[in-house]
């Protein structure tokens, strides 16, 4: 019974209406100049930018804040506060209703143009309607695209609901008008770090709990702090929750909603663009021409989105049972200090909770199939020396197979009637390379294409996640004993949390939930000791293997040139460019399989995972092996079982 309340074939989910259809007829200009009158909390008037400035700048812990750093720093305390303000008014948002007219106005032309239909479920905007009237709202969007908070603001004014004030990198405020009018439509501005500045961090905290306490409209965060090159969930950053949520454990208010939104792309504008930067291509910098010469994506078909806005959760029900606010009595809450570790570990469950709720609302398209299909073939492609594509009713059916896979797994499937229109001459191939590029050139331009459709496979990863490691698990396990099994299945489990969202301290519960579902499928039999792949099941685990295995072989071979290549002088910064030319060079020699393993993004979180094991060690900014990594990298040679000899 405990496994059935998990399994997510029993979550009932809302109907999608296309918000794109009323706009494809009527005027773009009526609705951007109609009647805007949404429902604030508890009837409130809106509150004008000077007001919420002005109430910020004369609050307890500020002052308290001035006060601490004239004296730690000597200067006058007026001085200190002439700095609060002037980081107040770089930050601070100052809505204008003319400026979010012309951006419902242009957005709409926009939109229009670059998608077949924007779809929205209204049940959730209902809720969302109500949750606005009853307590403060925090919004937390999935993070895939620029266009994410332009859609967000787009979708709510159309809804006649309050818009939110969005916290925006300092990198927007530098693009010429631009950042003026997306803080006249709601945005504030953040630097992306701040270290140890005592009085930003205080300007910044007590800014958006202001506006939260007193409800004069929805906060808005993106949880992942930046967007996923990969299509895959980012591990939750907790700097703002733990903002958020400060009133509620302090007991200023009641309660907070927290929603999270899912947001699912057929196609991202910026796919190629994220493939190069995995690649080691610069970032390109935020700028008013840069948005300018971007239009030419205007004659490109960017498909359906999707964005569901999931039930609100509860701030006082998630720290039910889980804190003590009896500890904010005493001390005055006026003074800052840092989170008690039971805080700290509430609020990163409760971010990797929010972050698992938007996954199992994202909406997968059939290219998220397909393109799972075509990646591994292209892998067996490349091992067997061949480039043989696929024929096209091969394709057809282990998509449909997969298909079915999906939803028995729960998969929110949006499957339209009309597919693979992709096809040329009854195959789908990849590119093929110019004749007068260099073998690294050639190789380089492979992998744009590889780690653009890698970017589809991605978005339906967390449905086959706990499954697929546990597929793995059966297969680097010494015997079937479900003991040894969950042992490898722990392991990889541990590995990966740097990888995928993997709530901490529920590995038993991912294992137990794994079982379920293969059970369920049909492709595992378990008894009290052991745990049996059954004949029907050699497929099923087979293709789940071989989806984790690209981040399996990007692990072995950072270990690999750790041990053979890195010199102690190695920064985290060399890190990355040292390890792009050790994998090229043994791409070349045809010893490694996947091409996957050049992405920057997997570099890094392999990095992070083997710092977190212990099996380096980061000494005055330098990486370092440390005496145990001989053994880390032994275990995680004997959990892989791939062609790359190591």
């Amino acid at each position: 019974d405990k496994i059935r309340a998990l399994d997510p074939m029993l979550k009932k989910r809302d109907d999608f209406e296309d918000m794109l259809e009323e706009r494809r007829n009527s005027s773009d200009l009526r609705y951007a100049l109609r009647c805007y009158t949404p429902v604030l909390y508890k009837g409130l008037a809106p509150c004008k930018a000077s007001m919420l400035k002005s109430m910020v700048l004369q609050s307890d812990q500020l002052h308290h804040v001035i006060g601490q750093v004239s004296r730690e720093t000597g200067r006058a305390a007026d001085d200190v506060q002439e700095e609060a303000s002037a980081i107040l008014e770089e930050m601070a948002h100052c809505l204008q209703l003319s400026t979010v007219r012309f951006f419902a106005f242009t957005l709409s032309k926009v939109f229009k143009t670059l998608f077949r239909s924007i779809c929205v479920n209204e049940e959730g905007i209902q809720r969302l309607q109500q949750a606005i009237q009853e307590h403060p709202v925090v919004l937390l969007p999935s993070h895939r695209s620029y266009m994410d908070f332009l859609l967000m603001s787009y979708i709510l004014y159309t809804y006649d609901i309050a818009l939110p004030v969005i916290a925006a990198g300092m990198d927007f405020m530098g693009m010429k008008f631009v950042g003026e009018m997306l803080r006249m439509s709601g945005a504030f501005f953040i630097r992306r770090s701040f270290g140890g500045d005592k009085l930003y961090w205080s300007v910044f905290s007590e800014y958006v709990k202001t506006m939260l306490k007193n409800g004069f409209a929805p906060v808005e965060f993106f949880l992942e702090g930046t967007r996923s090159r990969t299509s895959k969930s980012l591990t939750p950053k907790l700097g703002l929750l733990n903002i958020v949520m400060d009133p509620y454990l302090k007991g200023e208010v009641y309660d907070i909603n927290v929603v999270p939104v899912s947001i699912s792309y057929e196609r991202i504008l910026e796919e190629a663009l994220y493939a190069r930067e995995m690649l080691g291509v610069p970032k390109p910098k935020e700028s008013t021409s840069g948005l300018f010469k971007a239009r030419k994506v205007l004659s490109e078909d960017y498909g359906s989105i999707h964005v569901y806005f999931g039930q609100p959760v509860s701030v006082r029900s998630l720290a039910q049972g889980r804190v003590n606010r009896c500890q904010f009595n005493l001390v005055p809450r006026h003074i800052p200090r840092r989170p008690s570790e039971e805080i700290q570990s509430f609020v990163n469950d409760s971010a990797y909770r929010l972050v698992r709720a938007q996954e199992e609302n994202m909406v997968l398209k059939p290219w998220v199939l397909l393109a799972s299909l075509l990646l591994q073939n292209h892998h067996q492609d490349q091992t067997a020396g061949q480039k043989r594509g696929m024929v096209l009713e091969e394709l057809t059916a282990q998509a449909v197979w997969l298909r079915d896979m999906f939803r028995e797994y729960g998969a929110f499937l949006h499957w339209p009637v009309v597919l693979l229109d992709i096809c040329v001459g009854g195959q789908v191939k990849p590119g093929e390379p110019h004749s007068t590029v260099t073998p690294e050139e050639e190789l380089l331009s492979q992998a744009v294409i590889v780690l653009s459709c890698a970017s589809y496979r991605n978005q339906g990863l967390h449905v086959f996640l706990r499954p697929a490691l546990l597929a793995s698990a059966i297969n680097a396990a010494s015997s079937n004993l479900k003991q040894e099994v969950f042992n490898s299945f722990s392991f990889l489990r541990n590995m990966f949390s740097n990888e995928f969202i993997l709530c901490p301290g529920a590995t038993v519960q991912d294992f137990e939930e794994a079982c379920y579902l293969l059970v369920k499928t049909g492709a595992l039999q378990v008894t009290q000791q052991e745990l049996l792949v059954t004949e029907r099941g050699q497929r099923t685990v087979a293709f789940l293997t071989s989806m984790l295995d690209p981040f399996l072989q990007g692990y072995q071979v950072v270990c690999r040139f750790l041990c053979e290549e890195a010199t102690e002088n190695l920064t985290e910064k060399q890190f990355v460019p040292a390890v792009r030319k050790f994998i090229i060079k043994h791409l070349l020699a045809g010893r490694l399989r996947y091409t996957e393993v050049l992405s920057s993004d997997l570099q890094k979180n392999s990095l992070a995972a083997l710092l977190r094991l212990g099996a380096v060690q980061k000494i005055k900014g330098r990486i370092k092996l440390s005496k145990v990594t001989y053994s880390s990298v032994f275990l995680l040679r004997t959990c892989v079982n791939l062609t790359y000899n190591c």
